[in-house]
């Protein structure tokens, strides 16, 4: 449940830096600017802080169950204490990751779309995460194959199931990022050869949001106790 509430936390922190990029391009649009102001650079980071955290959120859930399914007798790392520790490292390298851009000059100011763009590490802080969280997913599925062929305690087996029946659900997760992302991936590949349309980022953007609201939504019904817990507190 912790690690699901840090998902639901970051995709908040996510959505609400790209809704205030969002409202900063339409208000340059509506009033014809197109010079860089000085809390830019600051918004760009916090989003690929926010983004890296976000991504980095599901694989902190893929590895936890690694953790669980694979070294079960190893009761501290299913513990609360366990959880907090691997939250805590997932923010601090987000948020380190990304700082030396600010001295290097590699964020650019796009004056079409009124933002700023890191295509390296956009394409870092999202595809790395997926490809990771696949790969665990194959090696559980492998793993809880060559499980059932042995003979084994039926709580083992039932607890292998589980923790890969969760990780499939993140895999979903992250289908949905992807199908919805897919045309800033399409923006970001033109723009290797030739020029994108203009305003080509802010069009990706709006799937960016849609994703982040379906992404959440779905997770709010995946998540039985923080759904339990939230309608709890609303009453």
């Amino acid at each position: 449940m912790l690690l699901s509430a840090d998902s639901c936390l970051t995709a908040l922190v996510f959505a609400s830096d790209m809704l205030g990029m969002g409202v900063f391009a339409l208000q340059n649009d509506l009033k014809h600017i197109q010079f860089q102001d000085s809390f830019c650079i600051f918004r760009c980071y916090v989003g690929v802080v926010s983004c890296i955290a976000f991504n980095g959120s599901f694989l902190l859930q893929a590895v936890y169950r690694y953790f669980i399914v694979v070294y079960p007798h190893f009761l501290f790392w299913q513990s609360i204490r366990f959880q907090v520790l691997l939250i805590c490292l997932t923010w601090i390298f987000s948020y380190l990751w990304p700082i030396a851009l600010l001295f290097t000059g590699d964020i650019i100011y796009n004056v079409d779309n009124q933002n700023i763009s890191i295509i390296y590490m956009s394409c870092c802080a999202f595809m790395m995460p997926i490809v990771f969280v696949i790969f665990i997913y194959f090696i559980l599925v492998r793993y809880a194959k060559e499980m059932s062929k042995h003979v084994l305690s039926v709580n083992t087996l039932v607890r292998a199931q589980r923790e890969l029946k969760m990780i499939r659900r993140i895999v979903i997760l992250l289908i949905i990022l992807i199908t919805l992302g897919f045309p800033y991936t399409i923006f970001i590949f033109i723009s290797f050869f030739t020029n994108p349309p203009k305003s080509h980022f802010q069009i990706a953007f709006i799937f960016i949001d849609i994703s982040l609201v379906w992404v959440i939504i779905v997770l709010f019904q995946f998540t039985e106790p923080l759904k339990l817990s939230i309608m709890k507190r609303i009453k």
